[in-house]
Order: C-alpha cells, then sequence, then structure tokens
C-alpha cells in the first residue's frame, strides 16, 4: 500500500498594486494574489522580487507543497464541482522582512481544498484564491473521486412530527391559554 501523499511543488506571485481613487487618500498601495505557478528548481529557495515599476511590484515566493489527503478529499471534491476551480493561499505581512522599510506579504499555505480555505477564513486569515490551470483540477478531481463517497442523503423528518422537549430534553407542551397576567381587558 502506497503511503506516500501525492504533492505539488508550487511557487507563490504576490503583486503589489496602485489604489487609485478615494482610497489612495490613506493607503496608496496593496498586496494581493497574482498568481500559483509550478515551482521550478530555477526560482531557489527565497523570495524575491521578479519586476518593479511605476504601476507596482510582483514577488516570486518559491517551495510550497501542496499535498493530497484522503481524509480531505471532500475538500478537494467541493472544489474541482465548482464553476471556477482554484488555488486557495493564505498570507500574511511580514513585518520583519522589508523592502525600503516597508512589509511584504509572505504566503504561508497553499491548497486545493475548501475545507482548509474555510478554516483559514474562521480563523481571520487573509485567503485569496487564482484559478487551478486544468491539469492540476484534473489532478485533485481524479484523487476525490478515488477517496471520496458522496453519502446518500437521509429524508429528514419534518419539525412538526418530532415530540416536543423543553431545554433539559424533557417532554413539554403548548397551550394557548393564558397562565399568567390580569383579568380580562375590556
Amino acid at each position: 500500500m502506497n503511503t506516500k501523499q501525492p504533492t505539488l511543488q508550487v511557487a507563490v506571485i504576490m503583486r503589489k498594486v496602485r489604489i487609485a481613487g478615494a482610497m489612495s487618500r490613506w493607503q496608496t498601495w496593496r498586496w494581493e494574489l497574482a498568481d500559483v505557478v509550478m515551482n521550478e528548481p530555477a526560482f531557489g529557495t527565497e523570495p524575491r522580487r521578479l519586476r518593479q515599476d511605476e504601476s507596482g511590484e510582483h514577488w516570486l515566493h518559491p517551495n510550497f507543497t501542496v499535498e493530497l489527503f484522503r481524509d480531505d478529499a471532500e475538500g478537494y471534491y467541493l472544489n474541482a464541482t465548482t464553476p471556477a476551480p482554484c488555488w486557495f493561499v493564505l498570507w500574511r505581512m511580514d513585518e520583519e522582512a522589508t523592502v525600503s522599510d516597508e512589509p511584504i506579504p509572505r504566503p504561508a499555505a497553499v491548497s486545493v481544498s475548501y475545507h482548509d480555505a474555510g478554516r483559514w477564513l474562521d480563523a481571520q486569515e487573509t485567503v485569496e484564491q487564482v484559478p487551478a490551470p486544468p491539469e492540476v483540477v484534473a489532478w485533485f478531481q481524479a484523487f476525490a473521486d478515488e477517496h471520496y463517497k458522496i453519502e446518500p442523503k437521509k429524508r429528514k423528518r419534518p419539525d412538526s412530527f418530532k415530540p416536543l422537549t423543553d431545554r433539559f430534553g424533557n417532554p413539554a407542551s403548548v397551550s394557548t391559554e393564558k397562565k399568567f397576567g390580569g383579568g380580562e381587558h375590556g
């Protein structure tokens, strides 16, 4: 039995873009996810600036491993079956690493699982997505097809047929009679 997880080595490209309009009064630049590409040995191991001009910058962050796990097959299935399957990238601003006294973004993780993205968002992390190429979608779709079995939906019994209980699980009843209060209003 093969115990090694399927993996892809990828690199993340972040871009710095100029903010236009009224928002530029408070902030002139912002960082965003530009792309996720297959990693190549020529990329090296450290982040580096790819280009810089008056419209912004592009930074390459190499050496991220995207690993598929059997217990997350549903997350891959959910991504693969959407109209726009994608990469999910969790990134943070790195106050320690600066260029010209400005912090730079640091991708922390890359995934193709809806569940990973959901957990990261629940933890209030910055998560962005970019489209995944068809060959990558086929890769995680094949894994999901092999390891995820859709559970048949069980018929939900209407609430009107359920016995009433109080918050402690004891039988309860509903009455339309007034138990407390004043007399007749006239």
